[in-house]
């Protein structure tokens, strides 16, 4: 089957547990994106917003309630044979028998792996090589980790579905993580990973969605999600001098403004405009702007603006000309923890 471009393909999807009415729970609600082959998408969103609902429908570990999905061209609960032999699949928790080493873990598992790599070249990939001969039991939460991503690569998956991939990694591993992460990107496997790092989320992914209350309220390339919130300039200024002596804010570029015990917050969509304004204006008045720090939204101010706001509010407000932009909002609906 000749799929395209596109290999991950959810369309209004729906996952309820328990019953109809009051009593059943619709975690998932009418979330639809794609993924685009060699292509790293992140799904974000906190604890119960239906993260893992979602990505265990796309797995083929569930059947959605309502909706389609297709990975592969292919159903993947419906179809599972013929798409299970291509996907890798990194869960939150692995069940592993604590009496085995990790060599014999391995070769199990890759028993039962179409294609599968040789057990001394998948440990190696996550740097478990010196360990091979150490039983599970004795492994670090970081390394049973390592195991996991291990086993979710034994057959060179074409599409890779990893959740929380690093929790519990030291910093050194996971940046090790992420460049085994790009390196796979660069070969041609596509990667759907879901995580509480930001930081990770960013340095990844080329699209992200974030999810709040199992909907998706905004999507787009990491850019383009932190380019909806304001710029940030913080400085003080001498005793004597207050923010109404600064030229008008307004022809500055400047948004939105805050003062407190001495110091000055401007919010601007147009950084550069704002800020070398303010900096001829300081040097014509011969005012010495302490502290300065100026820089653009984050992903963390990004993400905490949109997961905060529950329901009875709303988030910021995004650019007026972004409405028909890359960035898609959605309303808020009801949100949901993994089912195990």
């Amino acid at each position: 089957m000749d799929i395209g471009d596109c290999v991950i393909e959810a369309a209004g999807l729906r996952r309820r547990y328990g019953p109809q009415g009051g009593k059943g729970f619709e975690a998932v609600r009418d979330v639809s994106f794609t993924v685009r082959r060699g292509e790293l998408f992140a799904l974000l969103g906190t604890n119960g917003a239906g993260k893992t609902s979602t990505v265990e429908l796309l797995e083929g570990l569930a059947r959605p309630t309502g909706g389609q999905v297709r990975v592969l061209g292919h159903d993947p609960f419906t179809e599972r044979r013929a798409v299970r032999p291509r996907i890798g699949v990194m869960l939150q928790e692995g069940g592993f028998p604590a009496d085995l080493t990790v060599a014999e873990t391995t070769r199990m598992w890759a028993g039962c792996t179409t294609g599968a790599r040789p057990v001394g070249e998948a440990l190696e990939l996550v740097g478990l090589g010196p360990r091979r001969d150490v039983r599970v039991k004795q492994l670090s939460g970081g390394e049973r980790r390592r195991l996991d991503l291990a086993l979710a690569l034994l057959g060179r998956p074409e599409v890779l579905f990893l959740d929380e991939p690093t929790t519990g990694l030291d910093p050194e591993a996971r940046h090790t993580t992420w460049e085994l992460v790009r390196r796979l990107r660069e070969d041609g496997t596509t990667v759907l990973l879901t995580t509480h790092y930001l930081e990770e989320a960013e340095a990844l992914a080329d699209r992200l969605a974030i999810m709040r209350e199992g909907r998706i309220v905004t999507s787009g390339a990491p850019s383009e999600v932190i380019g909806e919130y304001p710029s940030r300039i913080r400085f003080a200024v001498p005793v004597g001098w207050f923010v109404g002596d600064l030229p008008p804010l307004a022809e500055l570029g400047v948004i939105r403004h805050e003062e407190s015990q001495g110091r000055i917050e401007l919010q601007t969509r147009e950084l550069q405009r704002t800020l070398t304004g303010l900096l001829l204006w300081a040097r014509d008045e011969g005012v010495e702007l302490e502290g300065l720090d100026a820089r653009t939204a984050s992903l963390e101010e990004a993400f905490l603006a949109i997961a905060g706001a529950g329901e009875g509010t709303s988030a910021p407000e995004p650019k007026p000309e972004e409405e028909s932009g890359p960035a898609r909002r959605a309303v808020a609906g009801a949100g949901s923890r993994r089912s195990k």
